[in-house]
């Protein structure tokens, strides 16, 4: 209350009301400027969990595409139809090299 009185005698009723007006004013564009920097944190934030969400599903769908219990693609059956190999079935047939059978 002190201080409202010192402040009314110091500028006077007239300029009181531009005062207020002026602090008002300042207050806001604070306010939105404080606003502006948390949006932009947050967005940030957010991209990058986006990103380490992408980096994990893409983790997860190439050892996926590389697991042994999956079915051939559609160019290992091609492959393998031109190399007569039934890759239908399981096998566990050693592969031997030239190298090996002498």
């Amino acid at each position: 209350m002190l201080i409202l009185v010192v402040v009314l005698l110091l500028f006077g009723g007239k300029k009181l009301p531009e005062l207020a007006r002026g602090l008002g004013k300042g207050i806001r564009e604070f306010k939105d400027a404080s606003d502006g920097v948390k949006r932009e944190i947050h967005r940030n934030i957010n991209a990058m969990d986006l990103d380490k969400e992408e980096a994990e599903e893409t983790a997860v769908n190439h050892s996926q595409r590389h697991h042994p219990t999956e079915e051939p693609s559609v160019d290992e059956k091609i492959e393998a139809s031109e190399s007569h190999i039934d890759l239908s079935k399981p096998t566990d047939e050693k592969i031997v090299t030239d190298k090996e059978k002498v």
